[in-house]
Order: structure tokens, then sequence, then C-alpha cells
């Protein structure tokens, strides 16, 4: 049986794209898996190719800031999974998604609360998104400086809505989430 693992990131953060990963690991596992979020960036950074060339079959899939605005994080986080899955080289037999919500498909999946730390194969999904969406964010902080991007990847730090207030919405920010609308009405 062909099983999947997937996972997203970014469903926090004010600005950039929702990323997630799809991962079939087969026999090899790289050592070190884990949560992304519970990894340091450089191991993040060492694990990302590894995954890359040892997996099966990886693919990464996201939904657009205006994607998000319009269907709401939620939503657009399982879409994301949906194009992630859907852009493996390899139909899975099984997808095993972290969390509680599966997107719709029709692929047989289920849902694993917790997966991220648990399933080698989720936590290589995890570790992808999680690298991938940070590479983009460090690249933003090179068109737009003076928001930080490189240091807190779009999340709602002080120095962030500091920069917000100095600077403005850029065309990269949610403007569905709290902190963005409330100052968009002001």
């Amino acid at each position: 049986m062909i099983v999947a693992g997937c996972d997203e990131v970014g469903r926090g953060p004010l600005a950039g794209d929702v990323v997630a990963a799809a991962v079939i690991l087969g026999d090899y596992i790289p050592e070190g898996l884990a949560d992304s979020k519970k990894l340091s960036e450089k191991k993040r950074e060492r694990l990302f190719p590894e995954i890359q060339n040892h997996a099966v079959a990886f693919g990464v899939g996201r939904a657009s800031v205006s994607e998000i605005d319009e269907l709401n994080i939620l939503n657009a986080s399982l879409l994301a999974m949906k194009r992630a899955v859907d852009a493996l080289s390899i139909r899975p037999d099984h997808v095993l998604v972290d969390g509680n919500k599966l997107p719709t498909w029709d692929y047989s999946a289920e849902a694993v609360v917790g997966g991220d730390g648990t399933v080698p194969a989720i936590s290589a999904a995890s570790i992808l998104a999680k690298v991938t969406r940070d590479q983009e964010l460090i690249a933003l902080d090179e068109e737009y400086p003076e928001y930080g991007f490189a240091k807190h990847k779009g999340y709602p730090t002080a120095q962030h809505m500091e920069a917000i207030k100095a600077h403005g919405v850029l065309p990269i920010h949610r403007r569905s989430f709290g902190p963005i609308a409330r100052l968009l009405k002001l």
C-alpha cells in the first residue's frame, strides 16, 4: 500500500500563502524527523534536501492570500493540502493528514491529531512545507526589508505590527485576519 503523509504550515501568520506538502517516504526514513515546529531552523534546513532526495515522491501545494481571504484559513489550508497530494507523481492508496479535518477529495484518508510528531511521512511533509514557506518569506524580506519578514515569517509579532502601522498593508497581507482588518478600518 502506498501511503502519503500531508501537513500544512502558515495558518497563523498575517502575510503570505498557506503552504502544504505531501510525502511518500518508502523504506528510507531520514534520521531526526519530527514536527517541524519542534526542530531548529538548522535541522529543518538539513532535512529538507534529504527528504526531497530520498522520498519516493513529494508534492507541494498552496493557497494564495486572496484564496485565504475568500475561503477562510481553514478551507484554504485544506485546499493547499489537496493541491499538495494532487502534485505527487504517484497516486497514493491512502493519505494520513495531520490534524482533525480532511480535505474534500477522492483519496482514502485519515486525519491524525498530532501526526506531525508521530507519523514519519507527516513529519517529512511538515518539514518540506515549513522550509518552503520560510524561504518564500525570506525572499519577501528582500522585496520589503522594512517589514522584517525574514525574522518573523509573517507572524503577528510586535515588530511586524509596528511595520504595518508605519509602512501600510501590503498585497501579501491577509486582509480578513483581525489585526489587518482592524487597521484597514481605521
